[in-house]
């Protein structure tokens, strides 16, 4: 006997018929060169292109595949999230992050919170590097390591990135599902809690976070804005995002 919910997916997968599938996928196939290459701007260079568009297109099948046009999306906009959704996972799965390196991500968080807890305001970069005692150069550098080595990401900050049970989907495509009204309000809820995150960082970090995630700008391009070097706007970023990762734990405990 078929359940309810494989009846639903029965119906997401029958939306279109074959040619109208294929149809679809071609005309969006744009998308996964143009995400893959946004991303990739951002990335190290050994990182291969090919394997980015490569995830993105398995992002783009799926979400043509699970598209229900009774959801208040488009098409275009769900593969969008899909599509980004796929590469993150992807790079995700290449376990940048080595033990060593989590472990400096763990250490400028307690840092980061001791600070604050303290002083009640956002804990400034001399600050954390004195907490963690070391000179502010060297604090910077392990932003950048951090930085070249991992991806940080603003979904990865808010999906549980410690173990492999993402549903392949970006924070974005999720405030947007309401398939669980139950699941629906955890997620308008974890938003405002990423919101007032946000707000408590310097301002410095608030823009870069913003023109990073919501206008989707380079390291390079914000650094020509904010007239800082791309290394710079780096090490704000993934300080920033550190930050919120910190805040948003504490959040799910």
């Amino acid at each position: 006997m078929t359940s309810a919910y494989e009846k639903k997916i029965e119906k997401r997968r029958c939306h279109f018929s074959p040619l109208e599938r294929d149809e679809m996928i071609r005309k969006y196939a744009y998308l996964v060169k143009y995400i893959a290459g946004r991303v990739a701007s951002r990335l190290p260079a050994n990182v291969a292109f090919d394997e980015l568009v490569s995830a993105g297109s398995m992002g783009l099948i799926d979400a043509v595949d699970k598209f229900d046009p009774e959801k208040d999306v488009g098409l275009k906009t769900y593969a969008q999230y899909r599509i980004k959704g796929s590469i993150l996972d992807e790079l995700r799965s290449m376990d940048w992050y080595s033990r060593s390196m989590r472990k400096k991500i763990q250490d400028v968080e307690a840092a980061v919170q001791k600070i604050e807890a303290r002083k009640e305001r956002p804990a400034s970069d001399i600050e954390v590097a004195e907490e963690l005692g070391m000179p502010l150069e060297k604090y910077y550098k392990i932003l950048t390591d951090i930085h070249s080595a991992a991806i940080l990401s603003l979904d990865a900050c808010i999906r549980n990135e410690d173990n492999d049970e993402g549903s392949g989907s970006t924070f974005s495509e999720g405030i947007r599902s309401e398939d669980d009204p139950s699941d629906s309000v955890m997620k308008k809820e974890l938003k405002q809690v990423l919101i007032e995150a946000i707000k408590r960082l310097t301002d410095k970090e608030q823009t870069v976070i913003s023109l990073y995630y919501y206008e989707e700008m380079t390291l390079k391009e914000i650094g020509k804005i904010m007239d800082l070097t791309e290394s710079r706007i780096c090490q704000i970023h993934t300080q920033s995002l550190i930050k919120l990762r910190s805040r948003i734990r504490r959040y799910k405990k």
